[in-house]
């Protein structure tokens, strides 16, 4: 079955993310976003083990493994754009994840996360196309797997998943954007810096869809979301809190003024809580 021939969103959003290659990736993603597909949100589908759909390349190494180079140097340049363009591929297979695997949500549910995988999917493109005036094309460059091993540690909990996919590895990305423009302005790629101000706006959208499906689930299982955010990171080894944080942007995506308030001074280590966030780059 392909994502084309796909009737029903959930079940098209399985098919999607089980494509290797990353422009049938893009392309089925697009279909099913232009598409007006009924919903079931009742059916419970099994996992197939192939996900998630991953060309043969980039080789995938551990984090420490990866190559670190100054971004004024050319291989340094191509070797940060690469990374963005991997962490967009990515993004396209959680926001599908989260799409098809939990049963039970709202329709909006399904719908908001098909939104954000579509608005993913141009986000590498831009990157792709962008990374090729360099000289370098996706996969030439080894990468890392982190951000999908969060994905398997919630497979079992859409909160869970909410709690520690949009709301804290991808609100890395919020705190990461100001800094990964700098550079790109530092070393004179305007184009790139554009694409990154495309990101950020679209990201606080994806970060905010993440925190309002969690406070629902919070509210449906009557749990304080602070408290509750805290637990779910230790018990799933969230990373640890680490500045500087783009404040202005999470409030935008929804995050509460106290987890704000929680936040640790630039420099300093603490225990995940809420929002925690690193570097993805």
């Amino acid at each position: 079955m392909t994502a084309a021939v796909c009737t029903e969103l959930r079940a098209g959003a399985l098919a999607a993310l089980r494509l290797s290659e990353p422009a049938a990736k893009v392309a089925a993603v697009r279909a099913l976003a232009a598409a007006d597909l009924s919903i079931d949100p009742a059916r419970v589908i099994e996992a197939p083990p192939d996900l998630p759909g991953r060309p043969a390349r980039p080789l995938l190494v551990p984090a420490k493994e990866v190559p670190q180079r100054a971004v004024g140097t050319p291989q340094g340049h191509a070797g940060l754009l690469h990374a963005l363009t991997h962490i967009e591929f990515n993004a396209i297979s959680l926001a599908l994840d989260a799409c098809w695997r939990f049963a039970g949500m709202p329709a909006a549910y399904y719908r908001d996360w098909l939104r954000v995988a579509a608005e993913e999917a141009e986000h590498f493109s831009l990157l792709v196309d962008h990374l090729a005036t360099h000289g370098c094309s996706y996969g030439d460059l080894p990468a890392h797997d982190g951000l999908w091993q969060m994905a398997e540690r919630t497979r079992d909990d859409v909160l869970a998943r909410m709690a520690l996919v949009p709301r804290t590895l991808e609100a890395r990305g919020l705190d990461a954007s100001p800094q990964v423009r700098s550079k790109l302005v530092g070393i004179g790629d305007h184009a790139g810096a554009r694409i990154i101000d495309v990101i950020l706006r679209d990201e606080i959208g994806h970060v905010a869809v993440g925190n309002h499906w969690f406070h629902q689930l919070c509210a449906e299982r009557d749990s304080d979301p602070v408290l509750l955010y805290g637990q779910l990171s230790l018990q799933y080894g969230a990373p640890r809190l680490r500045g500087p944080f783009n404040l202005r942007a999470r409030r935008l995506a929804g995050f509460l003024p106290e987890e704000l308030l929680m936040l640790p001074a630039e420099g300093d280590n603490a225990s995940p809580g809420p929002a925690a966030a690193s570097s993805p780059v």
